[in-house]
């Protein structure tokens, strides 16, 4: 393989395995966020606030706003269980705990340990989108059998996040400065990347910086699956998510490996 993309054997499942062994220990406590999540937005903006706002039109349809939202907020757990996990948790392994340097001290390469890392990000995304998925089904939120589609899409998109913020832990010095890309990356995607109203909304100019946004493209592809609407309009949102991914990734280990190998 080239240089951009350094060899990578399956030893990299190793490192996922030692992560889900991890969380298989502390389950009960991962599996809470993602089961009332969906409730609380739910109830706020189901029987709160779309009451004042009513349908909306998205797309050309008319659509409830609870129906608008709902897909969002698997979008959303997507984004902060894939960027967190390689951010925070991954920083605590490296930093804290010397995981790394115990993986290193082994046959595992860098690369087969970041990946391992990343993959994982977005294995814990799928599993929270299952979660929230489960929860929202019971109001009727998701039309089946398009709907399963949110699951490899939650994996895509925790691709992309989970590379985002390996790259963010190969640059920050310390944890606390965390704060910046969460602040300047995640915060404003989270208002900005169409989650609560349409980005029509927005003047000429936001709405071509929202479409920079991976979380646009990965709220736009979980309204399109939750509401059955499969055509050739969700083909640039994958396009420019798998672009992302392959952009970031290799950076992720290359970023990785400098601060890691002295």
């Amino acid at each position: 393989m080239s240089a951009l993309y350094p060899p990578i054997s399956r030893r990299f499942i190793r490192v996922w395995q030692r992560n889900l062994t991890v969380y298989r220990k502390s389950w009960k406590i991962s599996f809470i966020p993602p089961l009332m999540e969906p409730l609380f937005y739910l109830l706020a903006f189901g029987l709160g606030l779309s009451g004042l706002v009513g349908n909306i039109r998205y797309q050309g349809q008319e659509i409830s706003y609870v129906r608008f939202i709902a897909p969002a907020l698997i979008a959303i757990t997507v984004m902060n269980n894939a960027f967190f996990e390689n951010t925070y948790a991954s920083f605590v392994r490296m930093y804290y705990h010397k995981t790394f340097d115990a993986m290193m001290a082994t046959p595992l390469t860098v690369e087969e340990i970041i990946t391992g890392e990343i993959i994982w990000g977005a294995t814990k995304a799928v599993i929270a989108t299952a979660i929230m998925m489960a929860v929202i089904s019971c109001f009727g939120l998701i039309r089946y059998p398009e709907g399963l589609l949110l699951l490899p899409l939650a994996f895509l998109g925790g691709l992309a996040f989970g590379a985002a913020g390996m790259v963010c832990t190969a640059v920050t010095p310390n944890i606390e400065l965390f704060n910046l890309p969460v602040f300047l990356f995640i915060t404003p995607m989270f208002l900005f990347g169409g989650t609560f109203f349409p980005i029509e909304n927005l003047p000429l100019w936001a709405q071509k910086t929202a479409l920079l946004l991976p979380l646009t493209h990965l709220v736009n592809l979980a309204r399109a699956f939750a509401n059955g609407r499969i055509d050739a309009t969700v083909l640039p949102g994958i396009a420019y998510l798998a672009a992302f991914s392959a952009a970031a990734f290799p950076l992720a280990i290359r970023k990785m490996r400098r601060r890691l190998i002295k």
